[in-house]
């Protein structure tokens, strides 16, 4: 879905909510800033390393698994506002501009991470939405015709199938409320991402396992296996950070 903007540039509903999603998380980060004791701005110097690697990374990742699409016309891997952004590229890239940064500027990687927890997960809720003006990150088809209605499903070229990107949407922001109220609750610095790596594990798990578009390597879906990974690697960390507390 696109419209014209005074007449003489198209403007897709997918980069409006995904610049929105990105703004807000910003928004929020700058509201954190002084609670975790970083300097003013810290945010937007995030901001400017964070998203343009998160997005180089969403979208490499994307075409890395999904080559043959790509591999006639190359230069189609630039037009990201036709979708095809993996948001654990994403997530990676985001990391790697923020790993850089607080190189640079000598500032504590784990707290940046912690601030950047929450406001990732509430960019990603909103950002959910941009599938479905797409078309896109739909589950499976729904043949029982009681179940043919949103928000259980959507409809795409005439057919009925799993809202899968609402449910994640939904999970989503129950995950960005539940590391909002918690952020002030965390006994050490990285606590927050690895239960931002535990909920939104598991929750991307689940709902992986229903899309009918998922990205493959072999015989499994890499987002779910990778999604596992990371609620196991969160939830062994903060189980072994809870005991020496102790």
């Amino acid at each position: 879905m696109s419209f014209d903007l005074f007449g003489v540039v198209t403007v897709r509903m997918y980069a409006i909510l995904i610049v929105t999603g990105m703004v807000l998380a910003v928004l929020y980060m700058r509201s954190q800033e002084k609670r975790l004791g970083l300097a003013k701005d810290t945010a937007l110097d995030m901001a400017l390393w964070a998203i343009p690697a998160g997005i180089i990374g969403a979208r490499l990742y994307y075409v890395a698994f999904t080559w043959d699409q790509y591999a006639p016309d190359p230069l189609s891997i630039l037009k990201i506002w036709n979708g095809g952004l993996a948001i654990y590229g994403g997530i990676i890239g985001g990391f790697l501009g923020l790993l850089f940064l607080s190189r640079v500027k000598k500032l504590p990687l784990l707290k940046l991470l912690d601030m950047a927890a929450p406001a990732v997960i509430l960019g990603q809720a909103i950002g959910r939405w941009g599938n479905f003006f797409n078309g896109e990150a739909y589950g499976r088809l729904i043949t029982d015709p009681r179940w043919c209605f949103f928000p259980y499903g959507v409809q795409v070229d005439g057919k009925w199938y799993q809202a899968t990107f609402f449910y994640e949407s939904v999970w989503d922001l129950l995950g960005f409320l539940i590391l909002h109220l918690a952020r002030k609750k965390m006994r050490a610095d990285g606590d927050l991402l690895f239960l931002y790596f535990v909920f939104y594990g598991l929750g991307r798990a689940f709902i992986e396992g229903l899309r009918s578009d998922s990205l493959w390597w072999g015989p499994f879906r890499v987002s779910q296996v990778l999604s596992l990974a990371l609620a196991a690697a969160g939830l062994a960390v903060l189980a072994v950070r809870e005991r020496k507390a102790r």
